[in-house]
């Protein structure tokens, strides 16, 4: 991988003054050492306690539970690696030849973990303020997606699953039906199969969670309707 991917911020927004941070961060295990775990480890916990700041000034009235379902909800494994393809990091991943051969660059975990340890890189490099001000901003628009009152609702697949159980019925079936679009900009379509009542619907999103909720959704809306 040429040099100059490890001297500027490109996507990310930061240029490092130590480039070897950036290049670690980028660097999995499987590669040898050294590598990302121990920035993962510390990136985990600054993400956290920025989400969870941008939170509690952003909704004054919320509870502790709404904030932490909230919090969750942001900085799960998935929404980080949309945030990862966003930046283009599995494009620039350093991996061992198991990892490239078995597509490790389009991993969720993996790029979760790149995400972290990038963030990580940052505040060793730069310090927390600036951290903050480059690393809040991949955040907003999943925050602003939140419903404003700070009382997130729950997901589609969630109420479906509590609609089915609430009448002693079978939980839904996820099948992934089709993936097509490159790698950076995938199409996933799910069939969300439930026994009784008879349905059948299908979603299709970026990642194959967003697809089951669209699927999800779509079942609720056909069990509300019979």
């Amino acid at each position: 991988m040429p040099t100059k991917t490890f001297q500027r911020g490109d996507l990310i927004g930061h240029a490092f003054n130590d480039p070897g941070l950036l290049k670690q961060a980028l660097t999995h295990r499987s590669a040898g050492s050294p590598n990302n775990e121990r920035l993962e480890f510390l990136g985990d916990s600054i993400v956290n306690m920025m989400v969870a700041q941008a939170l509690y000034e952003r909704w004054p009235k919320a509870d502790e539970g709404a904030l932490t379902r909230a919090r969750a909800e942001l900085v799960r494994e998935g929404a980080l690696a949309v945030i990862a393809r966003e930046l283009q990091l599995g494009d620039r991943l350093i991996l061992g030849p198991g990892e490239m051969k078995t597509g490790g660059h389009r991993r969720d975990s993996i790029l979760a973990d790149a995400l972290e340890a990038v963030v990580a890189a940052i505040y060793l490099d730069a310090g927390f303020a600036v951290c903050q001000t480059v690393v809040l901003p991949w955040f907003l628009a999943s925050m602003q997606a939140l419903p404003a009152t700070g009382k997130p609702e729950k997901d589609p697949k969630t109420r479906l699953q509590e609609w089915l159980q609430a009448r002693q019925k079978a939980l839904p079936l996820y099948e992934l039906v089709s993936e097509s679009g490159d790698d950076h900009a995938k199409t996933f379509r799910v069939r969300c199969g439930v026994t009784d009542p008879a349905v059948s619907t299908e979603g299709e999103g970026a990642s194959r969670r967003l697809a089951e909720q669209q699927a999800a959704a779509a079942a609720l809306e056909q069990l509300d309707s019979k």
